[in-house]
This record gives structure tokens, C-alpha cells and sequence, in this order.
């Protein structure tokens, strides 16, 4: 690999390959499948610099899949491999996506993007197992398969001569046979022959015609079929969306698939660097209640909405089911803003970590029993090592207030505060009840899962890690009021994408979580805005459209249903009731956008 990268640097692409022709047989010779994968992906590469894209992407699917047999045994790899597995990788599964968006093929573009997701995953939980995934191989074309066979036996010859000749070079030389040295010399020359045939045969008339006729099969998109109408079908149910941002180093591309028509792709001439930058400025800006949040809101709308407006408009749908990339974790699809309003305004937001690990169309209990949990005394201060320094974590008398008002209003809730609220008390209660409603601290850090929390009221934690542990087969719905994102700085949203992953894997239907934590009682009455949508029949994702709705515009009618529930807000220090267009202040995103749905919005 090292002469290979040699010839490259030099912009000798075609003895690039043969090199690295020569350390693939050696790969496989030897059973090494993290090189194998490594040096076909590097194969691909060279190929594409040299113009033959439709040969790369069949090398990418390979390095690919053979990444993914990997990733079933990832504990058994080195820890130097381990920790340097998702760089290493990565890249491969970013530049197939962009190669085959390129040619719109955009589902398989899809799937190669949800497969990126559970090697992010993978590489925070260090033990993520296909087992507890939907998620396949990629799948090859049929002209792409014949080139692939073609490619192999190729590979398989070059192996068998490779095997001979150093069964041979074993002999010492002074006893080998003239017959032996004779073979020696014939071997080495044909092995020379093969490598330098490379060339020729990716060129060769055979290959070409079966690029020729993959180019005519994947206009067609045919392939998972099946696949597609289920997903149309889903969404037709659901009258969504499904959005994929991909973000590279010199363009935004936005893969979108409606219920009525193939997936589409928008390409956005935004860089990774300056996209990047907008999103560290608007989420700074979202956790400021002083500072105009529109503007900021208005370009990242420019770059991740508007180009689909045509699209959303023609689908007439009310959700947007969303799967964010990289840093877009970190901020909130419902805040952008069109200079007139929200997007939440007009849309749902559901967040999903990735559509494989979704069950979008399951129903909930029709009168849900909620278990509810806050760490409120203000006087009680637990220390949390994160990373290397301690932080000191208080009690949030807003959240007491929180679940008091819940506890009021809900018919069917088992509530515990501070003391009572430990892990050992509520462990055992957890799936006994179909919401979760937990108003204390929790912390999503980039790092490792163990730099992840939740807190409860006695001092005792949970790390990301731990919640894997926890049986929720029976929950519908977390709610986690007071989080934070962002402590230890922004990697690429890992921890976000993990949170929803591991209450999905630990049997929860789906997560509210907050991005920031807003230490006022607008979470009080979002919170509040949010259970009555949900009492009057809505879906979660529509419950937490209205409740933001109604802070925005200060109009408590945006909650009303069939069944009547009224938003009663009520401020415990007076006993007096608050009225949301007393509390204009709540209409800035700093109290509303940080909630945000993950997993199965119904």
C-alpha cells in the first residue's frame, strides 16, 4: 500500500493499482479482511481519479460489506485498529454515498448512509451487534456482480500463484531442484503478467459492456424494490417524509423520499467547513433568549429547506422524518425559519437515528400510564467526573414543579422526587409503565458512553452504556426534560445519535430529548403544552408540534381536540393560573426548539 500511495502521489494511477492488485492477493492469502476491505476501498479510489467511477463504486460495495462482516466481531480487532476503526472507514462509506448520488442512485445512496450511522454507533458503543439491527449488506447490481466475479477469479489466481510461489521461496535456495528454480522464474514472471494485465482487463471489451450495462439497469433503480414500496407505504401511513442530509467537504446533499414518488436528491453548493460555522453560530444564538434567533434560523433554512419547498409542497404531508448528519444533530430541524415562520409552523419533526433502526408505524397504548421522576431540591448538590474534571450538578426546583403539575392533571401516574427518585426504586417499575417522564439532569457527551448520564435524585446515575441493560419492551415513550448536549465540546453528534439508539435497543419506542437545558419554567409549561395535545389524541410528533406551536404564538387554542383537555398552567409559588399570552417571552427558541423526537412519532 505504501509504493501504491508511492505511484499516486506521483499521478501513476494505473501502477497505483497494479501495486495495489499485488497486496490484495496477499490480503486474502492470508485471510487479513481489514486489509482486503482497506486496499479495495484505496483500489476504489484510484479508480475514480482515473475515470472508471461505475468499476470504483462495485470496489467501494465490496470494501463495504466485508466492513460489515467486521463489525460483527469488532472487540476481537486490535485496540489501535479499534481506535482508529471509524476514520479508517468512514471516509469509504462517505465517498460511496457521493459516488452514487452522483449517478442518482439515490436508495442505495440511502442505505449506504444508514449503514455509516451504525458504524458511528459502533464506534461509541464498541458493541454493537447485527443482531440487534436491521440492517443488510449492500447489495450488487447483476452487471456489478459479473464484474465482481470477473475481478475474483482474477484475485484467486493471482493468490494460487502467490501460495505456490512462496511454498517454493521456503525452500532454502541451495536445495531447491532446477525444476524448482525454473518455476520460480515462471511464476514470477506470470505474476508480473497478471499485475500488469490489470489495466487491460478493466478496459477490456467484456467489462465495458458490463459497465454499459449497468449504466441502463440503474436508471431503472430496480433494485430492493420491495424495499421502496414498503418504505412508501410507511410514509403514505405516516403522510411523511423522509429526509438524509449528507454533509461533504465541498457540498450539502439532501436525499429525500416522498410516499409518492422515487427518492430525490438536491445537491447544496455549501462546504462542510462553512455549514459547519453556521450551525456552531445558530446554536449559540438558540441558547441566547435575548439574541434574534431568525436570521442565523433563515440560512441554515436556505441550505436544508428550501431547496426541497417544491417537493414538500407537491406532497402535501405533515411530518418530516428526519435522520441528521454529523454536527446537524446538534440543532433543531423545527427552528429554521422561512422569514415568515418556524418550520415547525408548518411541519412535524420526527428525528430517527437511522431508518433501519426505526419502527415507524407501531400504535401506542390508548390511555397511557406514565411513571414520572424529577431531582428538584436546590440545596442538594451531587459531584459527576466528566472526562478528566468534576462538575457539580443541583437540584432543579423547576422540575419538581414539573412533575407536581403532571401528577395533578395525568389520571394514570406513579411519581417519585429527589430521595425517592433513585435507580435501585424505579429500576424494577420501568416497564411497567408506557411513559417515562424524567426531569433531572442528563448529559450526552462526545467520548465514550460512560461520559454519558442521567442523574437521580438520591445521587445514583445511569451512564449511556448502562441504559442497554435496562428492559423497556413495554415503553412507548422517555421523556428526558433536562439534558444537555455539548458539555465536553461537538464532535459529530455520536452521543445524540447513541441516545436514541440505546433506549431503541433497550425496547423504548422513542425518546423526547432536549438539546440544552433551559433552567426557567419554560420547560414547565412546554412540558405541560405537550401532555395536553397528547390527552386530546395526538401523536407524539404532533403533541410536541402543538406545544411548541402554542409557545411561539402565545395561543392555548393550538392545543385543543375531540376530548376537550385545556392547558392549565399554573404557578405553584402563587397559585395563580399562567396564561400563555402572559408569557410572550416563551415565543424564542430557546424555550421550545431544544425538544426533540426520536424514534416513532405516533
Amino acid at each position: 500500500q505504501s509504493m501504491a500511495a508511492t505511484y499516486a502521489d506521483l499521478g501513476e494511477y494505473s501502477q497505483a493499482l497494479i501495486s495495489l492488485q499485488s497486496g490484495l492477493a496477499l490480503a486474502r492469502s492470508t485471510h487479513n479482511k481489514e486489509n482486503e476491505a482497506a486496499i479495495l476501498s484505496d483500489m476504489a479510489m484510484a479508480l475514480v481519479i482515473s475515470g472508471r467511477v461505475d468499476l470504483a463504486i462495485v470496489l467501494y460495495k465490496e470494501s463495504i460489506n466485508i466492513f460489515e462482516i467486521i463489525r460483527q466481531d469488532l472487540q476481537n480487532l486490535p485496540d489501535a485498529y479499534q481506535a482508529s476503526y471509524l476514520q479508517l472507514i468512514g471516509s469509504s462509506y462517505y465517498h460511496l454515498a457521493d459516488l452514487l448520488l452522483q449517478k442518482d442512485r439515490i436508495l442505495e445512496a440511502q442505505q449506504v448512509l444508514d449503514l455509516l450511522k451504525i458504524q458511528e454507533l459502533d464506534n461509541y458503543f464498541q458493541d454493537v451487534r447485527s443482531g440487534t439491527i436491521n440492517a443488510d449488506s449492500i447489495e450488487f447490481w447483476q452487471p456489478e456482480q459479473a464484474i465482481l466475479d470477473r475481478f475474483n477469479d482474477r484475485q484467486q489466481t493471482a493468490i494460487e500463484l502467490g501460495q505456490e510461489l512462496t511454498e517454493l521461496r521456503h525452500i532454502p535456495e541451495g536445495d531447491r531442484t532446477p525444476t524448482q528454480h525454473q518455476r520460480i522464474d515462471e511464476l514470477v514472471q506470470l505474476e508480473q503478467d497478471l499485475n500488469h494485465q490489470f489495466n487491460d482487463f478493466i478496459d477490456s471489451d467484456e467489462i465495458l459492456e458490463l459497465v454499459s450495462q449497468l449504466s441502463v439497469t440503474t436508471q431503472r433503480q430496480t433494485l430492493n424494490l420491495e424495499d421502496v414500496n414498503g418504505l412508501r407505504d410507511d410514509l403514505a401511513n405516516l403522510n411523511a417524509v423522509l429526509l438524509y442530509p449528507l454533509i461533504l467537504d465541498d457540498r450539502l446533499e439532501l436525499v429525500i423520499t416522498t410516499p409518492n414518488a422515487p427518492p430525490l436528491r438536491r445537491t447544496v453548493d455549501v462546504s462542510r467547513e462553512e455549514l459547519n460555522k453556521a450551525i456552531l453560530d445558530f446554536r449559540r444564538v438558540l441558547q441566547t433568549p435575548t439574541r434574534n434567533a431568525t436570521v442565523p434560523a433563515q440560512k441554515l433554512y436556505r441550505w436544508l429547506i428550501e431547496p426541497l419547498e417544491a417537493d414538500l409542497a407537491a406532497t402535501d404531508i405533515d411530518t418530516i422524518i428526519y435522520a441528521p448528519d454529523g454536527q446537524l444533530r446538534y440543532i433543531p430541524l423545527a427552528a429554521l425559519h422561512d422569514g415568515d415562520r418556524y418550520l415547525v409552523e408548518k411541519y412535524a419533526v420526527n428525528n430517527i437515528t437511522a431508518r433501519s433502526l426505526t419502527d415507524l408505524d407501531a400504535q401506542p397504548a390508548a390511555n397511557p400510564s406514565v411513571l414520572a421522576g424529577a431531582f428538584a431540591d436546590e440545596g442538594q448538590v451531587y459531584p459527576v467526573q466528566l472526562g478528566q474534571r468534576s462538575v457539580d450538578f443541583r437540584g432543579l426546583p423547576f422540575a419538581g414543579e414539573e412533575v407536581k403539575t403532571l401528577t395533578d392533571r395525568l389520571p394514570n401516574i406513579t411519581s417519585f422526587v429527589d430521595d425517592e427518585f433513585s435507580l435501585a426504586a424505579v429500576r424494577s417499575r420501568l416497564n411497567d409503565h408506557d411513559i417515562l417522564h424524567f426531569a433531572t439532569h442528563a448529559a450526552f457527551v462526545p467520548g465514550i458512553p460512560e461520559d454519558s448520564f442521567i442523574l437521580f435524585g438520591d445521587g445514583s446515575k445511569s451512564t449511556l452504556a448502562d441504559v442497554r441493560d435496562w428492559s423497556l419492551q413495554n415503553v412507548d415513550l422517555v421523556v428526558l426534560s433536562a439534558c444537555q448536549t455539548g458539555l465536553g465540546g461537538f464532535g459529530n453528534g455520536e452521543e445524540i445519535l447513541g441516545l436514541g439508539y440505546q433506549f431503541q435497543r433497550a425496547g423504548a419506542r422513542a425518546v423526547i430529548a432536549s438539546l440544552w437545558q433551559v433552567s426557567d419554567r419554560g420547560t414547565q409549561v412546554l412540558m405541560e403544552a405537550f401532555y395536553t395535545a397528547l390527552q386530546n389524541g395526538d401523536s407524539k410528533a404532533e403533541a410536541l408540534r402543538r406545544a411548541q406551536q402554542a409557545l411561539i404564538t402565545g395561543d392555548e387554542t393550538t392545543l385543543e381536540g375531540e376530548r376537550g383537555v385545556m392547558l392549565e398552567t399554573v404557578d405553584t409559588r402563587t397559585g395563580q393560573q399562567i396564561h400563555l399570552h402572559q408569557r410572550r417571552n416563551l415565543n424564542h427558541p430557546y424555550y421550545w426548539a431544544p425538544f426533540i423526537l426520536i424514534g416513532n412519532g405516533l
